[in-house]
């Protein structure tokens, strides 16, 4: 009778953590971040946005979990300055870590331009192997100089688990970017485990290279292209 109790427990405590998710940006429709915007016509709040959008190659959800932006952007970047993604510090497993992206979407194009990277040991102080510790739960970068202005984009955090079922986990926020009208070609995102037509890669397995190539040097490129941006007055 204990151990059943236990048990639940257990499974209760992780089914109302869960995985990992994002905080910031505010990603659509969650009800996490520190101000919720309001939800476009027709949709409600997603309770499930730490479940992955895909698993062992299948397609679980859409890129974003939804497709519909919020009515605004719930942030604006300044080309050149500092951005934090920050992620819900309750969680029950970040799969002993594993491989992150942060990138950004532009309307005209057709993918998503990676801004930065944690490839390994994303959300661990180092190796998990090595004493790491399971603690980091934010990022900060510089965005480039020569990121174009635009009203409207779509900012996204992805990840690759280290241990587990093969997934991978996608959310995405709606910002705006101040800087000049202009062109940025860089790194396209990595998509792995989502669907029949991308890689699966396999369980790490104290690998932490495991993958590592389809993020440093069998990628693509993406072209970003802005109208410019100066700002939203008021």
């Amino acid at each position: 009778m204990h151990i059943k109790v236990i048990l639940f427990i257990i499974t209760a405590v992780t089914g109302v953590l869960g995985h990992v998710e994002i905080t910031q940006p505010c990603p659509r429709y969650s009800n996490k971040c520190a101000t919720t915007p309001e939800l476009p016509p027709g949709e409600v709040i997603d309770y499930n946005l730490n479940a992955p959008i895909g698993s062992n190659g299948n397609i679980l959800a859409p890129f974003c979990h939804h497709t519909t932006p919020w009515p605004q952007p719930t942030e604006t970047w300044t080309a050149g300055q500092p951005v934090t993604f920050k992620f819900y510090k309750p969680v029950a497993t970040t799969h002993h870590g594993g491989h992150c992206e942060f990138s950004i979407m532009y309307p005209n194009s057709t993918t998503y331009l990676v801004l930065h990277q944690e490839l390994r040991y994303c959300f661990y102080t180092g190796p998990p192997d090595n004493g790491g510790q399971d603690t980091v739960r934010e990022y900060t970068f510089n965005l480039p100089t020569d990121l174009p202005g635009t009203p409207h984009a779509v900012a996204a955090w992805t990840f690759v688990n280290s241990v587990g079922a093969r997934e991978f986990y996608a959310l995405c926020g709606d910002i705006a970017v101040i800087g000049p009208a202009g062109a940025l070609t860089g790194k396209a995102v990595t998509i792995v485990n989502y669907g029949s037509n991308t890689v699966l890669i396999p369980e790490f397995l104290g690998n932490y290279d495991t993958g590592i190539s389809y993020y440093t040097t069998n990628t693509t490129n993406v072209t970003l292209v802005g109208e410019g941006f100066g700002g939203y007055s008021g």
